[in-house]
């Protein structure tokens, strides 16, 4: 059942990404263009997204727990650090570059738009060498002295 959940809601997340233009990277890209050829209609899409995403909350926070889960899964810590600040940039970069976020770029790769078949396993790559120099980053940071009792 669970899986049926998370499959239609997964649809319904493509849908809309298809339905308001964010798989179209010409649109996003004209988006960020405020001195060219700017599109402010995704200002509308993000503002139904935080209006959804706001009642969600509201509304999720009124249980105990979550109905497909037994507990809440929320970030460890609220740092805002060097890592969380390169990644972000890096992050906007190459969303205004290529025109694509994660979410847009998977459901364009089902959609076969031309670009996403170099752009989606680009995008892998990146997510693979970003998580192992974060975890080369931390090993190298945890001294031996640091576990003797």
């Amino acid at each position: 059942m669970r899986v049926a959940i998370h499959f239609a809601i997964g649809l319904l997340f493509g849908l809309g990404l298809v339905v308001s233009g964010m798989v179209d990277p010409a649109k996003i890209q004209n988006f960020l263009d405020f001195f060219g050829t700017w599109d402010p209609s995704l200002v509308f899409v993000m503002a139904g997204a935080v209006a959804a995403a706001f009642t969600g909350y509201r509304l999720a926070w009124r249980n105990e727990r979550p109905v497909l889960d037994h507990r809440f899964h929320l970030p460890e810590t609220t740092a805002i650090d060097r890592r969380l600040v390169i990644g972000a940039v890096v992050f906007g970069i190459g969303w205004g570059l290529g025109g694509y976020c994660p979410g847009p770029a998977f459901t364009s790769l089902s959609l076969l738009a031309p670009g996403t078949i170099i752009f989606v396993p680009a995008m892998l790559v990146g997510m693979w060498l970003a998580r192992n120099a974060a975890t080369a980053t931390t090993e190298r940071t945890i001294s031996p002295r640091q576990f003797e009792g």
